[in-house]
């Protein structure tokens, strides 16, 4: 406990100004990614998702990889028959947050979710490597199996079925949240770190606000 109570660390690599920061929150969030992208960090495009079961009210959380932004929304895929899945089909409101520890700087975005197109998701599923597209029916994500020879033995049998050309599975595909507020955080020294907010305002524009750390 003492060892945990003992660490500290001063974060000093940038500021975040309204000055120098985007009007638009997806232009902030651009930059920023590139950036990340550019350090050459560990999975740069690792964001956690948040959703909450719509009985219990209990939250949940687990990463997902971003693969594509614009005005319309944050965009992943995933099964939707998993857990979060379940979730979003019973609460569409859910919460996405980038940590990039190396850059001290973290991103939230809050909004509502709803599934893509089928045009969409056959898209990138095509885009996929093949052992992903065997991956995509050989597990059923969220479910209790007996051990790991039932995911072993599922792709097998469907690499035999489908061979090269494997389809999307009916219950795979994916979501785009569409941000009614962002939050965009830089470690500063002291702890007096910088937060800037994005949210939404009744006339469909962005208002920007500075937040105490």
């Amino acid at each position: 406990m003492s060892q945990l109570a003992d660490l500290r660390k001063s974060y000093e690599r940038a500021e975040l100004s309204e000055d120098a920061s985007h009007a638009d929150p997806l232009r902030q969030f651009e930059q920023w990614l590139n950036e990340a992208i550019s350090a050459q960090l560990s999975e740069p495009n690792a964001m956690t998702l948040a959703t909450v079961d719509g009985s219990s009210l209990r939250p949940s959380t687990r990463i997902v990889l971003i693969k594509g932004y614009d005005e319309a929304g944050i965009t992943w895929f995933t099964n939707y028959e998993s857990r979060k899945a379940r979730e979003l089909a019973a609460n569409p409101w859910a919460a996405l947050q980038f940590h990039w520890v190396e850059l001290e700087r973290v991103v939230r975005i809050e909004g509502r979710v709803a599934k893509v197109s089928e045009t969409e998701s056959d898209a990138y599923f095509a885009s996929r490597p093949l052992d992903s597209r065997i991956g995509a029916w050989a597990s059923p994500q969220s479910q209790v199996i007996a051990g790991r020879s039932v995911l072993v033995s599922n792709a097998a049998r469907y690499a035999a079925r489908f061979l090269l050309h494997p389809p999307r599975p009916p219950h795979w595909g994916g979501y785009r949240l569409q941000p009614d507020t962002w939050e965009f955080w830089q470690g500063r020294k002291s702890r007096l770190h910088d937060r800037l907010r994005y949210r939404l305002g009744s006339d469909g524009q962005w208002i920007r606000e500075r937040l105490a750390p």
